[in-house]
């Protein structure tokens, strides 16, 4: 992988990505970072799908179908390519994602954003208190023991529309039935992104040069994230903030609604207990919960800051996506992802 700075690179050296590979090109999150990539269009953006798959992707877009279990097949299909972009389910086989890594080195892929969305999972306290957290770590270890490619976390919080409309469990919100179940005294802000603004945020990431041109260059680049993580967010809100916001979109009051609170620890223990008895929300629960913790572990905007300017990020409107998330709770379409 090239260091230091373009103008001392051999001659044929681009210092830019120009082909980008996704695995969960169609999915939940991932359609966004397609559809940024190719509003941006600056490389060629190719679906790396499994053998069978009925998924339709958008014009502008190559798919190579492939079997996961096929080493060989799946390292040329990944030939070539300047960056992989992995997107799962917290549910998919666990070995589906070293296969992948496993096929990219092969391949020399520079660089993997693995699946790696969500919390701050440099900060050890947040990673190591959730195991869906923990176990991302094995993924950016085996990136950087094979030597072939850098990996970029992207940490960008909980998605918004998706949490607060995904019930109780998540955000504590149940939108249908207007309740609100409140976290200690609901003001522990946290730091949460919307779906699209993690599309542009990844788009972006991958649009920057991947070196600095020289010693005067200032400009942002791909390498400061070698194997490191990208920090952004759409808003910095507190229970009680996405609150009043829910107020304003549906013009209801607070009497309106019912409030209750629950202690942030006593709150993640039961998460806890409930995953460890099979209880698949108990994992959501203690996952959410931990992230509302008054040591600032889900703010991580003022832990660690934010790489937004640097991204070319928007600023958006809460309200927009408060009422996002309220269609969403009520017409469905969480359910179909089995939220």
């Amino acid at each position: 992988m090239a260091e230091g700075y373009a103008v001392s690179q051999p001659k044929g050296f681009k210092n830019q990505i120009e082909k980008v590979a996704i695995v969960g090109a169609a999915g939940y999150s991932g359609k966004y970072m397609v559809q940024e990539l190719l509003r941006n269009g600056r490389q060629k953006v190719t679906a790396i799908t499994r053998e069978g798959g009925t998924s339709q992707m958008p014009d502008g877009v190559e798919v190579k179908k492939v079997n996961y279990d096929d080493h060989e097949a799946l390292t040329q299909a990944l030939r070539g390519q300047d960056a992989l972009i992995i997107t799962m389910g917290v549910r998919a086989s666990p070995d589906q994602q070293t296969k992948l890594i496993e096929a990219a080195a092969a391949a020399n892929v520079p660089w993997v954003i693995p699946n790696e969305f969500g919390n701050d999972n440099a900060n050890a306290a947040v990673r190591d208190d959730v195991f869906i957290n923990s176990v991302k770590t094995q993924y950016r270890d085996l990136i950087e023991k094979l030597g072939k490619s850098a990996w970029i976390g992207i940490c960008c919080g909980f998605w918004y529309e998706f949490s607060l409309g995904g019930g109780p469990d998540t955000y504590g919100f149940d939108l249908k039935n207007r309740t609100v179940t409140l976290f200690d005294d609901g003001t522990q802000a946290l730091s949460t992104s919307t779906l699209p603004q993690v599309g542009r945020g990844v788009a972006n990431l991958l649009g920057l040069k991947i070196l600095r041109e020289d010693e005067n260059d200032k400009s942002p680049c791909l390498s400061d994230f070698k194997n490191k993580f990208a920090y952004m967010a759409s808003f910095v809100v507190s229970q009680k903030d996405m609150l009043e916001s829910v107020l304003r979109v549906t013009k209801t009051e607070e009497k309106d609604w019912k409030i209750t609170s629950e202690p942030t620890a006593a709150r993640f223990q039961r998460g806890n207990e409930l995953f460890q008895k099979g209880d698949y929300s108990g994992m959501r629960i203690s996952l959410y919960t931990r992230n509302f913790y008054p040591d600032q572990g889900g703010n991580f905007a003022v832990t660690r800051g934010l790489d937004n300017e640097k991204l070319g990020l928007p600023k958006e409107d809460l309200d927009e996506f408060t009422e996002l998330a309220i269609r969403w709770a009520t017409d469905g379409t969480l359910e179909r992802y089995g939220q």
